[in-house]
């Protein structure tokens, strides 16, 4: 498997798609650096060159953006400075709701979970008790 930037791409799928399993990179962006390495998208990963894959790895690392850790440390970052500044969307990342808006009563099961079952009534079948004898009084 051709490794680019520390992660393993499938080698039987084109390299358009391939580049897809890196964090950060679509579609888009996967046909724009392969269009700058001048290298075809419909060929298939395993028949890439070690040269070929230099290329794309130099060609992602020269295009300034940010990718695969670099990303996910900023994201985490962002979300850790909202939930430490105590704004409304860092109390809804702390909580694990919805951020943006949406309506939680219902849906938002993605984020809230699956449901927890609530206080369930049981039917119990009905036993009928015969009273005790009520104890006799002696008149004095």
């Amino acid at each position: 498997m051709p490794r680019i930037l520390g992660v393993d791409i499938p080698k039987e799928k084109k390299i358009e798609i391939s580049l897809t399993y890196l964090y950060g990179i679509g579609r888009f962006t996967s046909n724009q650096l392969l269009k700058e390495a001048e290298i075809d998208p419909n060929r298939r990963a395993k028949d890439l060159s070690e040269e070929e894959i230099a290329r794309i790895t130099n060609t992602i690392q020269k295009s300034g953006k940010r990718f695969e850790g670099d990303l996910r440390r900023d994201i985490s970052q962002n979300i850790k400075r909202l939930t430490d500044i105590g704004c409304w969307r860092g109390m809804r990342h702390k909580k694990g709701l919805p951020v943006r808006g949406q309506r939680t009563r219902t849906n938002a099961r993605t984020r809230k979970g699956p449901r927890r079952k609530g206080m369930q009534i049981i039917k119990k079948d009905p036993i009928v008790k015969k009273a005790a004898p009520a104890p006799k009084r002696s008149e004095p």
